[in-house]
């Protein structure tokens, strides 16, 4: 089964005023909906805008596996088990929040600010945050979750060229640039599709195209 969802459809929030903008693609904070809780172990996928200067000052996370995807500018990272770091475009960071972990995000350059960030629940409690980032994730070598029974693929497609899914009890999919087709369904910039008992599916670049994968065990 294959749903859906459009990038005007998701959720408004951040604080325009502040520099943040951000999209919820699921029930967030104040924007309720018990019918939208998560897909899978995905908690949350929100779509992030910072102004230059913005930012989230230091606040806490606990038995959390946060995936960061810059899409453009730099995202300036730290946290309290001493981690410090720029996170650029084409990077992708891991933030295990295991027992508790407070960390700050902002963005410190002066131009704007676009990342992609996932929420997924761990497989079991307890454990030491850690904090880890892949510069320039390669299409080839996808991220390993373990902590949370999913695996992160990055496809990118010029015009025309396809690639196959794998097959997976869930694949989330997300579309960061370009646009592609996915089962008679076209997704642009912003839409993702839910699916469920992924088997033999594939997704065809309508135009040069990157999005992210999500590749879950249940």
């Amino acid at each position: 089964m294959i749903s859906v969802h459009r990038s005007e459809d998701r959720y408004r929030g951040g604080e325009p005023d502040a520099g943040i903008e951000t999209r919820h693609a699921l029930s967030f904070g104040p924007f309720y909906d018990p019918d939208n809780l998560r897909f899978g172990p995905i908690l949350a996928c929100n779509e992030e805008r910072l102004a230059p200067g913005a930012g989230f000052d230091e606040h806490p996370h606990s038995h959390t596996e946060i995936v960061t995807w810059v899409v453009e500018g730099e995202l300036t990272h730290r946290d309290s088990a001493g981690h410090s770091t720029v996170v650029r475009a084409g990077d992708v960071a891991h933030l295990s929040a295991a027992t508790g972990v407070r960390h700050v995000e902002r963005n410190d350059s002066e131009r704007p600010l676009t990342f992609l960030q996932m929420w997924l629940a761990p497989l079991g409690s307890g454990g030491e945050p850690a904090y880890t980032v892949v510069p320039g994730i390669a299409d080839s070598t996808p991220l390993t979750l373990p902590e949370a029974g999913a695996m992160l693929h990055v496809r990118r497609l010029t015009e025309g060229e396809r690639t196959a899914l794998p097959d997976a009890v869930r694949l989330y999919v997300h579309v960061v640039r370009g646009r592609v087709a996915l089962d008679g369904e076209e997704l642009g910039p912003g839409d993702a599709a839910r699916i469920t008992g992924a088997e033999g599916l594939e997704v065809v670049a309508v135009r040069a195209a990157e999005f992210v994968i999500w590749e879950m065990a249940g």
